[in-house]
């Protein structure tokens, strides 16, 4: 019962994260399940992209309908990261976990801190598909090899990278979370044993839910500060995770 009910908790504040800032839900899933629901690691980073690739549909549909989704920056994005998705989860599967951890963390903590820098450079009056595309196959590299959605790189490269602004960013991020986390899970397919579809199943249940009062949080909270909170989020992960490699 315990376990039944850390995993409630935990899902509700992924699906908090995913609603309200369109990414995170991977970095805060992944350390749930490993050291809060004792999964192993390679089922943690396959149970992870399950559970975020249902929430993220959930989200995506409540920020359509509201407008916050540019589709063709989307498009582009998610359509150049499925290979590199695939070929990054399967060279992932050979690599020590300490080496994925850490480039995880390190990862996290240079998009947090880019998050946090003020960017002076006004936001272009057209997405250019060429650099669409080069960001969005580096995101899908990353997302595979780290076995996560990719919303932390995602809504910073969209913001700082393509000029989308935060909000629009946030909603555009969960179509290309959606793209990149099937193409990691097709990579995976068969390397994730020891799923326990008894406490996926209802973790994702509550993301999901938590997803919407995510998204209601999200037209209430400036994009300012929405940015800080991502931020802050990723260098609190960040932390815990290098902590735990070095100790």
């Amino acid at each position: 019962m315990t376990v039944l009910v850390l995993a409630l908790i935990a899902g509700a504040v992924i699906g908090l994260a995913l609603g309200a800032l369109g990414g995170g839900g991977s970095v805060l899933a992944v350390p749930a399940l490993i050291y809060l629901l004792g999964f192993t690691p390679a089922a943690a980073t396959t149970a992870s992209l399950i559970i975020v690739t249902a929430t993220s549909v959930t989200a995506l549909y409540a920020h359509t309908r509201d407008g916050n989704v540019a589709w063709k920056t989307g498009a582009l994005f998610a359509a150049a990261g499925i290979v590199p998705a695939f070929l990054a989860g399967a060279v992932a599967g050979n690599l020590p976990e300490a080496v994925l951890t850490s480039a995880f963390a390190l990862i996290a903590a240079l998009a947090a801190l880019r998050m946090l820098r003020p960017s002076a450079s006004k936001p272009p009056d057209r997405v250019r598909p060429g650099k669409a595309a080069g960001a969005g196959a580096g995101l899908g590299a990353v997302t595979g090899f780290l076995g996560v959605g990719g919303g932390f790189l995602a809504v910073p490269a969209l913001v700082s990278v393509l000029g989308l602004a935060m909000r629009r960013a946030v909603g555009t991020s969960l179509l290309v979370i959606t793209v990149n986390s099937i193409a990691a899970l097709a990579a995976r397919t068969g390397t994730g044993g020891g799923l326990h579809w008894e406490i996926i199943g209802p973790f994702t249940g509550a993301a999901i839910l938590g997803a919407w009062d995510g998204k209601r949080l999200a037209t209430k909270v400036s994009g300012t500060t929405l940015q800080k909170i991502f931020a802050s989020v990723l260098l609190a992960v960040a932390a815990f995770m290098l902590v735990d490699v070095i100790i």
